[in-house]
């Protein structure tokens, strides 16, 4: 179901919302490019030592999957969580757990809790 809420709503170009929103980062691609080991979205961050070159992230379809479930089943997606289960996708970069959520936030699943920090809510 999160892949294709994924493919049916999210283009590239798309602007990922994030909770401190200070710069942004755009989905470049959609399970076109490779992350461990299976497709992924791609997204970029800024550059701040070379803003000309951007940094590429990336979150996979098993990845999006399992945080979908960790939502449905609990109503939160928490970084504690991510941390824990998503450690390759973790490895990589704090942000893909704001890219995560960003991506549910866009298609109406899950909103940033201020109260709780570090958590998407369930609508």
């Amino acid at each position: 179901m999160i892949i294709r809420l994924i493919d049916d709503n999210i283009k590239p170009g798309t602007i990922v919302p994030k909770p401190k929103g200070s710069t942004e980062f755009i989905v470049k691609s959609i399970w076109d490019q490779r992350r461990r080991g299976e497709g992924a979205l791609i997204y970029t961050i800024p550059n701040r030592k070379d803003p000309s070159r951007v940094y590429l992230k990336g979150i996979t379809k098993t990845e999006f999957i399992r945080a979908y479930q960790e939502l449905e089943t609990t109503g939160y997606f928490t970084r504690q969580w991510f941390i824990n289960n998503l450690t390759g996708c973790s490895r990589e970069g704090d942000c893909n757990f704001t890219t995560i959520g960003g991506i549910f936030d866009l298609i109406g699943l899950a909103k940033y809790e201020n109260e709780t920090k570090g958590a998407y809510k369930w609508k």
